[in-house]
């Protein structure tokens, strides 16, 4: 892809051309974020739910003052629910421990699983250890995807007493599920983390075993920088 000037993503995010607006938009990749915010302010209220959705995620990765108030407006007031689920997403991407609260909201009031699963997903991102009740609630989701974000996210705020929620999924008949177990436990250290990696190591899905070995080693990594951390 050609990458364009300043001033020319600029006339396209005013195109009637919905193509060339997302071309714009692809070509603030590279911007810096002071230069692509005020740029991605033009097609926040766009026609189209694409390039509104896209408009929000970009703001995610392009943190500016302006950035969070911007995504916590879209979370609020957006009618579409994948623009919302995008804004949830974004929120996780800039990390800012501000959304903890209206990421909460959402998780609980958004009526839509999409909106829910991606406040779970950046509720992880965030490693604030107070959303542990909210996602011990999501893994009873009758949605294998928001089971499968709820578990990563437990180990994300490394959720050591969320263990007994999560170890019953060592059997899910999802392997995708298992696969997030592995990888939570490898930031859940505890003999029981230890163990259900162990038997994990035996899954019958390579992708589950590769995750099952790589977070034995980090636990035993972790272990010992502990001792050595210990003995100084």
């Amino acid at each position: 892809m050609t990458s364009l000037s300043l001033e020319e993503i600029s006339a396209q995010l005013e195109s009637s051309n919905l193509r060339d607006r997302m071309v714009a938009l692809a070509n603030l990749r590279d911007v810096p974020a002071e230069d692509a915010v005020p740029l991605i302010k033009k097609v926040l209220d766009d026609e189209s739910i694409q390039v509104r959705a896209m408009a929000v995620f970009a703001l995610g990765l392009k943190p500016t003052d302006e950035s969070y108030d911007m995504l916590i407006e879209v979370l609020s007031s957006e009618a579409d629910y994948s623009v919302r689920a995008d804004a949830a997403g974004a929120l996780g991407y800039l990390g800012d421990i501000r959304a903890f609260e209206h990421l909460s909201r959402v998780f609980y009031e958004d009526t839509n699983w999409l909106v829910r699963f991606s406040a779970a997903v950046s509720l992880g991102n965030l490693k604030d250890i107070r959303a542990r009740e909210l996602l011990i609630q999501a893994l009873d989701s009758d949605r294998v995807v928001m089971q499968q974000a709820a578990i990563a996210a437990l180990g994300e705020i490394k959720a050591v007493d969320a263990l007994e929620h999560i170890l019953r999924f060592a059997q899910s008949e999802d392997w995708l599920v298992r696969q997030r177990l592995a990888e939570a436990l490898g930031h859940l250290p505890s003999p029981k983390s230890v163990s259900a990696l162990k038997y994990l190591e035996k899954d019958s899905h390579p992708h589950v075993r590769e995750a099952a070995a790589i977070s034995l080693k980090l636990l035993e990594e972790a272990d010992k920088s502990g001792e050595s951390t210990s003995h100084n």
